[in-house]
């Protein structure tokens, strides 16, 4: 279950629609329609169905259902101090105790004594175990239950913390009194405002002064100027150094910059019942070699598969040159949840075919034709122990998406047998007969495996696309045939069209916006004039410039602290979320050219820039001295000459910088990605990437046009260029002769 948006569409709520804020007057539930009222009067009867799927509806920030969240940006489980983690999740235990009667919410995994007589789902019905619970909390001694955030639970206050479990997880279970809004100061009236700003105004220009001083020209203003009592009215000095901090940061900086800037394991059996119960994932090296499209040499790919275990679908795939991270990962559990769109060369015998599910009504939902692929909502997923999948970022993913990422046991083959047994089957099936196919092992490895690859690393991802659509989604399984028919010819496209009539198919597609949420989080200060720094590299653009030096009304354990995502695969650009309308703008790196040009590069790339920088001695005031740094390393002093010359390392690194730039590039929301910065692979949805050529070429001129526009703005008026020789002369007629009647001077030769 994804965290997508939920609109209030109760009586009195109100929605934004294309930037007009409407009213809801009243709910038609049985027509599926609702009327809207427009502050001039103005009624309209719009459908669910048209507000769901409006791209430019969202709730009003000024809705009381809002709650804590109004005008601010969504909070995370990380926002929660340690010990309020802990009572969030003592409530979700009793949530789960009222729905299941088992406080792990898993009939597998029972506590003493559960299920309890008062809470056996066998035996009472949901209102009577939430009754239960009420008296139960209520038996508990009052200190105790208001330490455990407990205390005065009634039936209702079980009721909204299940509706915010649903939507949120484990977050919706939090109190907001523990994310209350931060910021402001009370002992800091407009009058000592006042004063604050005189005396910032007037330091600027003078010399450098400390604090103390600072803080004894304030009581002066606020003495002489506004005729008050500095003891009384004034804060205390230890306030005023917060404030000072927050509103003009640390003062850090020289006078003279200063006033330039002023300008989980389950044991037992698991009865896998319905598509989208368990996806297993695993990564192996791609038993084929394939050739990268920078320098056209043959390398090792990795396959990183995902697949349904109740169906045999392979929902999702990933190519790689090296082995995936998590952002991968989160992408390909993306992946999973889209419906696949329809290619090319593909005929419509691909296209989605399953009955009970016409697909002229996917497509409408998609917005494009969908191919014959299961998609879903996975809700638990099974890994391997590798560290890309035991990491921070893929336990937010999971939070995002709404499943279990668990991993499998120690010893136990069972847990993953699926996917693996698959990677076996698509070698015998496929790999085994394409050119440069490196068999199992060494020992079984060909002569020169290496000189026979042909395929494209974009080729074999369109190759294994097709044929999983086309190939193993209707290939029979055999003995693996469902055990409700052993003896059936079943295929996993047969699987998924009898889970319709089984369990039935929730359609929910994810927003594109979903992109955003899966990458990594960031919780960093906005300086007021170079922006935000993430990862040693500074970012800014428009959407930042109502929020320069602010500090984010968010509370809990990020206090004050602004939320950026970034994407490691390009560091070329990150994403900021507005706290107001919750649209997400991307903010480019300030070290790029004034044309935006610049070739793209990851983590990888950054931190070997700022090692050379280091050893270089080199204490940049901006990042637009990192560039000419950065095109170096990517490859500007790298002339066609010098290719043979490059070790093979060098040139797979720039290849996998490539590829993960476009696999960037193709998983941004094609409305959202920013047109700031070309590439030359970017053409449209088709990513073609960069010759090695075309790379040195981009970081060339990229260079040139740094340079350019630092003359520029050294000088700002160019002097006008001086008149070539003899062009006045050229401008009038040098035979024309002067007019005869004009008059002589008094005291000439003819006067008199």
């Amino acid at each position: 279950m994804t965290a997508t948006r939920v609109l209030d569409l109760s009586p009195g709520a109100r929605l934004v629609l294309d930037g007009t804020e409407w009213s809801v007057e009243r709910r038609e539930p049985e027509l599926g329609r609702v009327q809207l009222v427009a502050p001039d009067g103005t009624r309209q009867r719009v459908s669910f169905r048209f507000l769901a799927n409006h791209p430019g509806c969202r709730s009003s920030s000024r809705t009381s259902s809002a709650g804590a969240d109004r005008g601010r940006q969504t909070k995370t489980l990380q926002d929660l101090e340690p010990g309020k983690r802990d009572l969030a999740a003592l409530r979700l235990a009793h949530l789960l105790e009222v729905g299941t009667g088992f406080r792990s919410g898993d009939p597998l995994r029972p506590g003493t004594g559960e299920p309890k007589s008062d809470y056996d789902p066998a035996r009472t019905t949901l209102t009577e175990r939430r009754l239960a619970k009420v008296a139960e909390l209520g038996a508990m001694d009052p200190q105790q239950a208001r330490l455990l955030g407990l205390g005065r639970v009634g039936y209702r206050t079980l009721i909204r913390w299940e509706q915010g479990r649903r939507r949120f997880g484990l977050i919706g279970c939090a109190d907001d009194r523990w994310l209350r809004e931060s910021g402001g100061h009370p002992s800091v009236s407009e009058a000592v405002r006042e004063a604050i700003f005189a005396v910032r105004q007037e330091t600027l220009h003078r010399s450098r002064v400390s604090m103390r001083t600072k803080d004894r020209m304030i009581r002066q203003y606020v003495r002489e100027v506004l005729d008050l009592d500095p003891e009384k009215d004034a804060p205390s000095y230890r306030t005023l150094c917060r404030v000072w901090k927050e509103w003009f940061g640390p003062g850090g900086s020289r006078q003279r910059y200063a006033r330039s800037a002023e300008l989980p394991e389950k044991n037992g059996h698991v009865l896998v019942h319905r598509p989208g119960q368990v996806v297993a994932l695993d990564t192996t090296v791609l038993p084929v070699m394939v050739r990268e499209s920078v320098f056209g040499e043959p390398v090792k790919a990795h396959l990183t598969l995902a697949m349904d275990v109740h169906t045999h679908s392979l929902c999702a795939f990933r190519l790689t040159l090296v082995s995936d991270t998590s952002v991968d990962v989160a992408m390909l559990l993306r992946d999973v949840m889209l419906p696949l769109p329809m290619r090319d060369n593909w005929g419509e015998d691909l296209e989605w075919p399953y009955p009970g599910l016409p697909a002229a009504v996917v497509a409408e939902f998609a917005g494009h034709k969908v191919a014959g692929l299961p998609f879903f909502a996975p809700e638990t997923v099974t890994t391997d122990h590798g560290s890309v999948y035991r990491n921070h970022h893929l336990v937010e993913a999971q939070r995002v998406l709404g499943c279990n990422i668990l991993p499998a046991r120690v010893l136990r083959p069972t847990d993953k047998q699926t996917v693996e047994r698959a990677f076996g089957s698509i070698r015998s099936l496929l790999f085994e007969q394409l050119p440069g196919y490196t068999g199992i092992d060494a020992a079984d490895c060909g002569a020169d495996p290496e000189g026979d690859a042909v395929l494209t690393i974009d080729a074999m991802e369109h190759l294994i696309a097709t044929w999983v659509v086309s190939v193993w989604q209707r290939r029979r399984l055999g003995e693996y045939a469902p055990s409700w028919d052993p003896g059936g010819d079943h295929s996993p496209n047969t699987l998924f069209a009898a889970s319709f009539a089984q369990a039935g198919f929730g359609m929910d597609i994810p927003s594109p916006e979903l992109f955003y949420e899966l990458l990594p989080t960031h919780y960093v200060s906005m300086h007021h004039r170079r922006g935000v720094k993430i990862r040693d590299l500074w970012y800014a653009g428009p959407a930042l410039e109502d929020y320069r030096g602010q500090r984010s009304s968010r509370g809990g354990r990020h206090k004050g602290k602004w939320v950026i995502r970034r994407d490691p695969r390009d560091r070329r650009r990150v994403f900021f979320q507005d706290p107001i309308t919750h649209d997400w703008h991307p903010l480019d790196w300030t070290g790029l050219p004034p044309d935006g040009q610049a070739p793209a590069f990851g983590d990888a790339r950054v931190r070997e820039l700022m090692a050379k920088v280091r050893a270089s001695g080199l204490q940049p005031k901006s990042d637009r001295e990192l560039l000419p740094v950065l095109l170096e390393l990517v490859g500007l002093q790298a002339p066609v000459s010098g290719w043979k010359s490059l070790r093979k390392a060098e040139r797979t690194e720039h290849a996998r910088e490539m590829t993960q730039a476009a696999a960037a590039r193709a998983d941004r929301p094609l409305d959202m990605s920013p047109a700031r910065i070309p590439d030359a692979a970017e053409g449209g949805a088709v990513v073609t990437p960069l010759r090695w050529s075309q790379r040195v070429r981009q970081a060339e001129q990229s260079i040139d046009a740094e340079r350019r526009h630092r003359r520029e703005q050294a000088v700002r008026r160019r002097p006008a260029p001086p008149p070539a020789l003899g062009e006045s002369a050229g401008r009038r007629d040098l035979f024309l002769l002067p007019e005869d009647d004009e008059e002589e001077p008094h005291g000439g030769p003819h006067a008199g």
